[in-house]
């Protein structure tokens, strides 16, 4: 038998899954690290760290598993996007990663849309200005730590980093490229006039390829630190979401997917590179060669009920261990209890400022109509239905835009939820389906990795026989007309509280 390696490395871990050859999980590790906010509104990760991780996790589970090395056709990369690695000339990191939910560099984006022009940056990027994107993240460490850019050698995305240890290369694929703001969409290449106006030398990025292709191999260094083989192929990869899309079976226009991890988005497969001119949504190169996407991100989907289980249900975490229950089941049996609308308790979910479909740095979490009778299982129902509420206006703005979505597949932590499962069914008022594997951008990342040994001729015929749908959820109509008043007043409140957000950060 033969076999496959995804690499997944998210916010609050790298996930290592060992796969055979039809996509089965053999054998898989998990590796925390921490995240560091030395100021509201900043993530910061260390990349030894993530390197430690995924190293450690490979050695897990090759012992764990048995299999022989030599056995492995491939290994696939995936990995939260947008983060900024900087590498010195030895190929050290400078400082730690400033990582996607990083809110610091608005003013930096003021600064790139003045310079470059925002209708331009948007023509040539397919997107605006965000704090979000790799690019801001670059000029701000120009202005604020200029003697840290005079060293620059490298600039690589978290996932690349893993790379360059594994490998050797410097190396990226379109799909994550595209969400460091620095490329030329329509042409899937670096853009000559971006780099110019940040006055970044084209030979500090990595060379560019299309997901399923070769981008080198593990070299002796990393054998001997993992137990894999040197010489093990690996593939370009994707950024998490591409990824994910693959690892559900989204390969082909009309199709679209939902994760609720710690960030929520919604991705749709896209013929033509079509992009929102109000930057609700982001327009991105697929991991589909060819193709593009459309998707949304808010920034604190997973984020905002992990949030409320650490710091104000830790009596919740003690009585579910006590009846030997995850957490998150047990918070999902509270919540069940209460009606939709949680009893006129509505939830904004701006615990990281926001990116879709309200690309603003200063709006924070806020919980309206607070009264003396709710209790903790409220708030759970209110947290859940205020994520929800924001998948749903991301939608709308694709419906609005034309991108059709007949049926949504979901992944990340959240897809667990059967209630969570429901209640986003209901509010889209379409077919919301698990797959039967739920490893997402592993799986994605390991079906990259098929395709480009040549195990699949093409990720069509890899999703065909690998993906399949299961547990699907029916809209409720008579529950979608429930939520409905909460979620017209839910998308005025940000419109209410925009300039009380941004005076209240300027405090």
């Amino acid at each position: 038998m033969e076999y496959l390696i995804g690499i997944d490395l998210g916010t609050s871990g790298a996930k290592i899954v060992l796969f055979s050859s039809r996509g089965k999980t053999v054998c898989s590790a998990m590796r925390s690290y921490s995240l560091y906010q030395p100021k509201n509104g900043w993530a910061e990760q260390a990349p030894e760290d993530w390197w430690n991780a995924v190293a450690d996790g490979l050695s897990d589970v090759l012992s764990q598993s048995g299999v022989d090395a030599s056995l492995i056709r491939g290994i696939g990369l995936s990995g939260q996007m947008h983060g900024l690695v900087l590498l010195d000339h030895l190929g050290c990191p400078l400082r730690r990663a400033i990582i996607w939910c990083d809110q610091r560099s608005q003013e930096e984006c003021v600064q790139l849309e003045e310079t470059l022009g925002q209708d331009r940056l948007l023509d040539i990027t397919g997107n605006p200005a965000l704090p979000g994107f790799t690019a801001s993240k670059i000029l701000w460490v120009q202005n604020h730590e200029p003697h840290l850019w005079e060293k620059c050698a490298h600039i690589l995305l978290p996932k690349d980093y893993i790379r360059y240890q594994l490998t050797g290369e410097l190396a990226t694929d379109v799909s994550d490229a595209s969400g460091m703001q620095l490329m030329e969409l329509r042409k899937r290449a670096w853009s000559a006039e971006v780099l110019n106006v940040l006055q970044i030398e084209k030979g500090m990025l990595a060379s560019m390829h299309e997901s399923q292709e070769l981008t080198g191999a593990v070299c002796k260094k990393a054998a001997a630190r993992t137990g894999l083989k040197e010489g093990t192929p690996v593939v370009a990869g994707a950024g998490d979401n591409a990824a994910a899309a693959v690892g559900v079976g989204i390969v082909k226009p009309g199709q679209a997917f939902n994760t609720i991890g710690t960030s929520g988005v919604i991705y749709a497969l896209m013929d033509d590179c079509s992009c929102d001119s109000k930057g609700r949504i982001h327009t991105l190169c697929a991991s589909v060669p060819g193709k593009w996407t459309a998707m949304s991100c808010t920034q604190a989907a997973g984020l905002s009920l992990q949030w409320l289980r650490n710091t104000c249900c830790k009596d919740v975490l003690e009585t579910a261990a006590e009846h030997e229950m995850d957490s998150y089941a047990y918070m999902d049996k509270m919540a069940e209890a209460v009606p939709p609308g949680a009893q006129n308790l509505i939830f904004l979910p701006y615990l990281m400022g926001e990116r879709s479909p309200h690309p603003d740095p200063y709006c924070r979490g806020t919980f309206l109509g607070l009264a003396a009778f709710h209790t903790q299982a409220h708030l759970i129902r209110a947290v859940m239905e205020g994520v929800a509420y924001s998948q749903w206006e991301c939608l709308d703005v694709f419906r609005e835009l034309g991108v059709q979505v007949d049926s949504m597949a979901i992944c990340g932590g959240g897809a667990r939820s059967k209630l969570w499962r429901q209640m986003l069914c209901d509010m889209y008022g379409c077919p919301v389906y698990r797959t039967q594997a739920e490893e997402g951008p592993a799986l994605g990342a390991a079906l990259l990795a098929a395709v480009g040994v040549g195990l699949y001729s093409s990720l069509e015929e890899a999703c065909g026989n690998v993906v399949a749908p299961a547990e699907v959820c029916h809209p409720d109509e008579k529950a979608h007309l429930a939520y409905e008043p909460y979620y017209k007043l839910y998308k005025n409140l940000y419109q209410s509280l925009k300039k009380d957000f941004f005076q209240l950060a300027k405090l």
